[in-house]
C-alpha cells in the first residue's frame, strides 16, 4: 500500500470514531438514559402513592376541603334556658284577713248581762272596728249572731271578721225588720246580737273557746238569712 492510500484509509478511520464507552464497556449514553427512565417511574410511583393516599383521607374524613376529622373541630354544648325545675312547696291554708273598715259595728245586748253590750262594744273599738252606740236586742238568745246589711258592699266582710273575733259565731244576713229592740239597724252595717254564752268574756276567753270547739270538730257556721228565734223579750239594757 502507498502512503498516499494509506493517507485515504487514516482519513476514513478518523471519520468513524468509536462512541464513548463507560465503565465495562457500555456506552455512556445508553446507560444515563436508563437511568432517568428509572428515576421518572419511582418519582412517577411515589407521586401516585401520595395522590391515593390523600383521596383516602378525605374520603374516611367527609371533609371535601381535604382536611382529616379533628383538625379544628368545635364542641357545642347547647343549654335549654327554657325549661326549669322547681320543686313546689305544700299548699298552705292562710288565715283571711280582719277587715276592720267600711261598716259601722253595733252591739245589741240579746242576754240577761246588764252593760254587756257596752263592755263588748269598747273590746272591739280596741282591735280596730268602727263602733256606733251599743242598743238592746228584741230578744235574749244563748249563742251570739252577727247579721250583716247586704245593701253594704263592705259589711259582709267586716262581719266575718266579727264573727271571727268573736270564737267563729255564725254570721247571717239581717232580717227585716232588724232583730234590736226598734226593729232598725240606724246607720249600723253590722250588727252582733250578744248572747249569753258570750256576755261578759273577753276575746282572749273567746278565742280559746273557739280554737278548742275546733279540735273538737265543730262545724262551721254559714251566713244565711234566718227568721229572729222566739225568745220572750228582755228588759236588759245594752248602755
Amino acid at each position: 500500500m502507498s502512503n498516499g492510500d494509506a493517507a485515504v484509509g487514516g482519513g476514513a478511520g478518523a471519520a468513524r470514531r468509536n462512541p464513548r464507552q463507560g465503565v465495562g464497556g457500555s456506552p455512556v449514553g445508553s446507560t444515563l438514559s436508563i437511568v432517568l427512565a428509572v428515576v421518572a417511574v419511582i418519582a412517577g410511583f411515589l407521586i401516585l402513592r401520595n395522590l391515593t393516599q390523600e383521596d383516602s383521607s378525605v374520603a374516611r374524613s367527609g371533609d371535601p376541603s381535604g382536611q382529616t376529622a379533628g383538625v379544628d373541630a368545635t364542641t357545642t354544648t347547647t343549654i335549654d334556658v327554657g325549661v326549669t325545675t322547681s320543686s313546689e312547696a305544700p299548699a298552705t291554708t292562710v288565715p283571711p284577713a280582719f277587715v276592720t273598715e267600711g261598716a259601722v259595728v253595733v252591739v245589741a245586748n240579746g242576754n240577761t248581762f246588764g252593760g254587756s253590750a257596752g263592755r263588748m262594744s269598747e273590746a272591739l273599738g280596741t282591735t280596730g272596728y268602727n263602733m256606733g252606740t251599743p242598743v238592746n236586742a228584741q230578744q235574749t238568745i244563748d249563742e251570739s249572731i252577727v247579721y250583716f246589711d247586704p245593701t253594704n258592699p263592705s259589711a259582709q266582710a267586716v262581719a266575718e271578721s266579727v264573727g271571727r273575733t268573736l270564737g267563729d259565731i255564725s254570721v247571717l244576713t239581717v232580717s227585716n225588720p232588724a232583730p234590736t229592740e226598734n226593729g232598725s239597724l240606724d246607720e249600723a252595717g253590722v250588727l252582733v246580737v250578744l248572747g249569753n254564752n258570750q256576755a261578759d268574756k273577753t276575746l282572749l276567753q273567746l278565742a280559746e273557746a273557739a280554737e278548742s270547739s275546733t279540735e273538737l270538730g265543730s262545724a262551721p257556721a254559714v251566713a244565711g238569712d234566718v227568721v229572729a228565734p222566739t225568745i220572750p223579750p228582755t228588759d236588759e239594757t245594752g248602755e
